[in-house]
């Protein structure tokens, strides 16, 4: 019975090809949008996500001032000094590292070539927090770090600005006025997806930074790394209590300084591309009701156009059931139709849109069969009424129809 009706509808698909396609189109759109929209967004959430932990392992960044005030930095308050390097390392515990840093915007020189770049001054522990490898040469060792030696570590950018394909490690490179060995290369991170370059910098000793470029002791900010299974949002807590305490500031007072937890970081800006996901989703799933209306028109023009065959069949003694499986049959095989293909094009959609944003591809089965099931549904809540009609036509009316 139902392979009968399946049959008769193909046939009558198979009659008229053009108007099918049609009436099949929104519902191809429909399913393709709502497939690409949400492949995209998961990717944008992958890519994200992937980016701030490439920024370091349960990190957390304490810097002085009061963080993003009236939509800009506000940086009036007093610097770090090593001391409170010191004491975070002494007084919180859980920690798996701790290093100070400091930047400067500066001019890189070798030969005739010269490039503009930030220097950080810090210990050989960022690379450690910030998950850096050393791609040829060697780190600072302590012996350099304490005596200030001038030694750097240079960023992919920077070497291929500076030396192109010529090896860099052992050569001098003038930053202001002062002459640094190169003692390493660093391994590229890429571009970030807020489309900064993660390898444009220049690393030398803070001890360095600080009496040749900076003249001063001042830290401009302590990197920690929590260790495996250990809370970064307690030791965020520690070290807001610790500064609290080391810079005097009373009870009810704002804070000179501010904590960002890199994983809450996670959190915020994962749930916003979820969310931007979830409402082109929704935006894209209004075109699958868009051709849901056009399959019921069609239907319903349809009905009309085959009264004299339907009351033939009343006729000879089908039921109206039968009549009304008939037509229901063929609005679902219509929009089945429709989402094996939207199906195919939103994933093609995909691919190509994740190649085109230089985000991951992330196949989302649940998706795919959801917008599947949702095309379906839709053949068959909009075919239900042209299906009801064209049963409940009276036999003799429809036999009159020209």
């Amino acid at each position: 019975m139902l392979w009968n009706a399946v049959q008769l509808a193909l046939r009558a698909i198979r009659r008229n090809v053009l108007r099918s396609s049609l009436t099949t189109l929104g519902i191809v759109i429909g399913v393709a949008a709502v497939i690409a929209m949400v492949t995209l967004g998961s990717g944008a959430t992958a890519k994200v996500t992937s980016d701030i932990a490439g920024l370091g392992t349960n990190m957390l960044q304490v810097r002085p001032g009061q963080g993003m005030r009236g939509g800009g930095m506000s940086l009036s308050a007093p610097m770090f000094k090593q001391a409170d390097v010191d004491a975070v390392t002494n007084q919180i515990g859980g920690l798996k590292a701790v290093t100070p840093f400091a930047t400067s915007m500066t001019q890189a020189i070798y030969g005739n070539t010269n490039w503009s770049t930030v220097l950080v001054g810090t210990t050989s522990e960022y690379l450690t927090i910030r998950d850096i490898e050393v791609a040829s040469g060697r780190s600072f060792t302590p012996n350099e770090e304490r005596a200030g030696s001038n030694v750097c570590l240079l960023g992919s950018t920077v070497h291929d600005k500076l030396f192109g394909h010529q090896q860099a490690v052992d050569s001098d490179v003038r930053l202001q006025n002062l002459s640094c060995r190169v003692v390493g290369v660093l391994a590229s991170k890429g571009q970030s997806g807020f489309g900064a370059d993660q390898d444009d910098y220049i690393l030398m000793p803070l001890r360095t930074f600080q009496r040749r470029i900076a003249g001063n002791t001042d830290v401009g900010g302590i990197l920690v790394s929590a260790r495996d299974g250990i809370s970064t949002s307690k030791v965020k807590t520690d070290l807001q209590a610790l500064f609290r305490e080391r810079r005097h500031i009373a009870p009810g007072k704002d804070d000179d300084f501010f904590v960002m937890d890199m994983q809450e970081l996670v959190v915020m800006l994962t749930g916003t591309t979820q969310v931007l996901t979830l409402l082109l989703g929704v935006v894209a799933g209004i075109s699958l009701l868009v051709g849901g209306i056009g399959i019921m028109n069609i239907m319903l023009v349809s009905v009309t156009e085959r009264t004299r065959e339907i009351g033939i069949r009343l006729a000879v003694g089908a039921y109206e059931r039968d009549v009304l499986s008939q037509f229901l049959v063929e609005a679902l095989v219509l929009s089945c139709l429709g989402g094996v293909v939207g199906v195919l094009l939103g994933l093609m959609s995909g691919v190509l849109g994740a190649h085109a944003l230089s985000v991951p591809f992330v196949f989302r089965p649940g998706v795919v069969a959801l917008a599947f099931a949702f095309s379906a549904a839709v053949g068959i809540i909009f075919g239900f009424f042209p299906a009801r009609r064209a049963a409940r036509l009276n036999p003799i009316e429809a036999l009159r129809h020209e």
